[in-house]
């Protein structure tokens, strides 16, 4: 049993009246010896007295301690940390779809391990969490909007097109859109569910060339740290992928640079990887991160349950041992 606080500890104070009550068992059997030594016709206390058990008369006694101890726990509402499922938030896929992602480095392709890790983290995401799809290349798509609906993000995953260029920002322009569209849909009394932006790319942005310009990869991460949507990147690829363009060998190194600085615009986090099941298992890593929040349960029944069956457990022992309930 994992405890991590108390939400009432004053109830510790009952450790006291159990301390008393040891003491006073303790002192009660010196005084029962001391009255057994007294009488002096040791012959005829042996005729009528009842022969000694030992060491089991004390198992009730040390049971109702136990009890009392593990009651005293339950009492002073003992908390655990759970895994409780996230059912009121939004999650936007942001994935690049410039022609660089056709490199085989990672194997069969980057494009098609992409596709299958966001699929599998879609598939695996809470029940509850709304997800939607961006592509970009040269410009952004809305592939899909949020939904609780995992089969159409599924599908739109499969239909994703390469095309030149990378324009990192209208990616999350694009998703910063779609979040507050549909916050301002299903808001509410409690107001606009809590966002995050997962972006996966694997390379520099090219449209536009500064990445600080209005719509630029930095300044759209400083617009989502605004709204308070974090963006998670991911770094996917090796310094060693090529793609053929235009009948010329171009190399496509993955910039883990700018994407580390977009998460930090964001208050988000960045993420490497290099190979398929590395991206899988980033996805998997986000998918526990964003699924589930940790939150302070009602850890007493446990504690509780185990002082009931000692106090159960005291009142059948003394009843075999001596006839009688403690």
């Amino acid at each position: 049993m994992s405890l991590s606080g108390f939400t009432a500890p004053l109830w510790f104070l009952l450790l006291l009246v159990v301390a008393a009550v040891v003491a006073g068992y303790v002192l009660a059997q010196r005084a029962r010896r001391r009255r057994t030594l007294r009488f002096t016709n040791l012959e005829l206390l042996d005729r009528i007295a009842p022969r000694s058990q030992g060491w089991p008369r004390h198992v009730p006694a040390a049971l109702i301690i136990v009890a009392l101890l593990l009651l005293t726990v339950g009492l002073a509402g003992p908390t655990a940390e759970a895994k409780v499922p996230r059912n009121r938030a939004t999650v936007m896929l942001v994935i690049d779809v410039s022609l660089s992602m056709e490199a085989t480095d990672v194997q069969p392709s980057r494009i098609k391990a992409a596709q299958d890790a966001a699929t599998a983290f879609a598939k695996g995401l809470t029940p509850g969490i709304n997800l939607g799809l961006v592509s970009f290349a040269g410009t952004a798509t809305v592939m899909q909007q949020p939904t609780t609906e995992r089969q159409p993000v599924i599908n739109a995953i499969g239909n994703l097109k390469l095309a030149q260029s990378t324009a990192t920002g209208e990616g999350i322009f694009a998703a910063l859109n779609a979040v507050q569209g549909f916050s301002a849909v299903v808001g509410g009394v409690e107001g606009p569910p809590p966002a995050r932006i997962v972006l996966m790319s694997d390379g520099k942005q090219t449209v536009p060339d500064d990445l600080y310009a209005s719509r630029g990869a930095f300044t759209a991460a400083q617009e989502a740290k605004k709204e308070s949507v974090p963006i998670s990147t991911i770094s996917f690829g090796t310094d060693h992928g090529t793609v053929i363009i235009d009948g010329r060998q171009v190399p496509v190194d993955v910039d883990d640079g700018s994407l580390q600085e977009v998460a930090r615009l964001s208050g988000g986090e960045f993420y490497r990887a290099g190979t398929a099941e590395q991206l899988k298992q980033v996805y998997a890593d986000l998918g526990e991160q964003i699924g589930y929040e940790t939150k302070q349960s009602d850890a007493s029944r446990p504690w509780v349950m185990l002082g009931t069956l000692s106090l159960i457990a005291a009142a059948g022992t003394s009843l075999f041992l001596g006839q009688r309930l403690p």
